[in-house]
C-alpha cells in the first residue's frame, strides 16, 4: 500500500511540474505563469453585463501616480470610449 502512494504522488508530481513546464512555454516563462495563476484565475468569471447595460464604475490613478479617481467622476453622464491597445 505504501508503495502505491509513493507511485501516485511521484506521479501527481510530475504531472504538475509537466503542466507548469507547458504553461511556462506558452506564458513566456516561469513568472508569467505565477501572475496568471496568482491574479488572473481567481478573477475569471463570465459577467452579467447585456448590450444596453451601463458599464460598471472603475478606480484609475491619476497621471501623478498619487491621485485616485472614478471614471464616473470625469465624464458625468457623457459616453466615454477607452481603446486600449498599442498604436507603435
Amino acid at each position: 500500500m505504501r508503495r502505491l502512494l509513493k507511485w501516485a504522488a511521484g506521479v501527481i508530481g510530475l504531472l504538475l511540474v509537466g503542466a507548469f513546464v507547458a504553461l511556462s512555454f506558452l506564458a513566456g516563462s516561469p513568472k508569467e505563469v505565477y501572475g496568471m495563476l496568482r491574479y488572473a484565475l481567481p478573477h475569471m468569471h463570465r459577467g452579467t453585463l447585456l448590450v444596453g447595460s451601463d458599464a460598471p464604475d472603475a478606480r484609475l490613478v491619476g497621471l501623478d501616480g498619487t491621485s485616485h479617481f472614478h471614471i464616473r467622476e470625469r465624464t458625468g453622464a457623457r459616453p466615454l470610449v477607452l481603446v486600449f491597445g498599442s498604436f507603435t
